[in-house]
């Protein structure tokens, strides 16, 4: 009896995350009810999962959905295979770090809407700017994250396997690497939201024909409200499953983070 009751407090845990979600609906539902908000610009629950439900069955948002997910994915990709190596060499040598440390948070605090101008002058308006200002601003949140998480690796163990006997450069594969796997996995999480972010806001302005951006862009342009914030969620429900996805990774395979 006593193993059942104590059951219940973990299943409650895991279903707790969708009590939000029912109490945003129901106060959605709630705000059409009352008309606090003209039903032309804010359709019921049903209908927006109407939509989005016709959108994909009927293969419309499909692609557009697809679309969103390559560039994302694409843009991470290539942030990640540039920043990762760049963290770690500048996480290994503080003196290194502090030359570059200003144009890093500097371009970091900078919108990355800002720099569209910049990138459809260097790539033009095609697929290219939205790949590259996606990846630049994903690169340099991971590049922060991996340094950050290098340079405070935990000293004692680094100390520990020095007085072992061990290398440089197995100290830092086995120590060093392993300890900042737990920030470099907060710098990849932020980063797949953040390209997530940009590629939409890039399909929206920079001469796009698909996408989730484009087809929120359109939807509103022509008061198809419900197909709009249709796109919007799927927009969401994509973000959310990126950070969920990357969530789990972290928690089979970097189990040890803050122990």
């Amino acid at each position: 009896m006593s193993e059942t009751i104590s059951v219940w407090p973990s299943r409650l845990r895991a279903l707790s995350p969708l009590v939000g979600a029912v109490a945003f609906v129901a106060l959605w539902w709630w705000a059409c009810a009352l008309k606090l908000v003209d039903p032309v610009l804010l359709p019921t629950p049903g209908a927006v999962l109407g939509a989005l439900w016709d959108g994909f069955v009927g293969g419309a948002m499909v692609h557009d959905f697809l679309v969103t997910v390559q560039r994302t994915l694409l843009s991470f990709a290539i942030a990640l295979a540039i920043a990762v190596p760049c963290g770690i060499v500048l996480g290994s040598s503080k003196q290194l770090y502090g030359f570059v440390e200003f144009l890093i948070d500097f371009f970091r605090s900078t919108p990355a809407s800002a720099l569209f101008p910049l990138f459809l002058v260097l790539f033009g308006v095609g697929e290219k700017t939205k790949v590259a200002v996606a990846a630049f601003g994903a690169g340099l949140t991971i590049l922060f994250n991996v340094a950050y998480g290098v340079m405070n690796a935990r000293k004692t163990r680094q100390a520990a396997a020095r007085v072992m006997g061990a290398s440089r450069l197995r100290i830092m594969v086995d120590v060093t690497l392993l300890e900042s796997l737990p920030q470099t996995f907060i710098g990849m999480r932020a980063g797949i939201s953040f390209a997530l972010i940009i590629v939409i806001v890039a399909e929206m302005f920079i001469g796009s024909v698909d996408g989730l951006g484009q087809r929120v862009l359109n939807a509103q342009m022509v008061f198809e409200m419900p197909t709009m914030y249709a796109a919007i969620l799927a927009a969401g429900i994509l973000g959310y499953g990126l950070n969920l996805v990357f969530l789990l990774i972290e928690r089979r395979f970097v189990h040890w983070g803050g122990k």
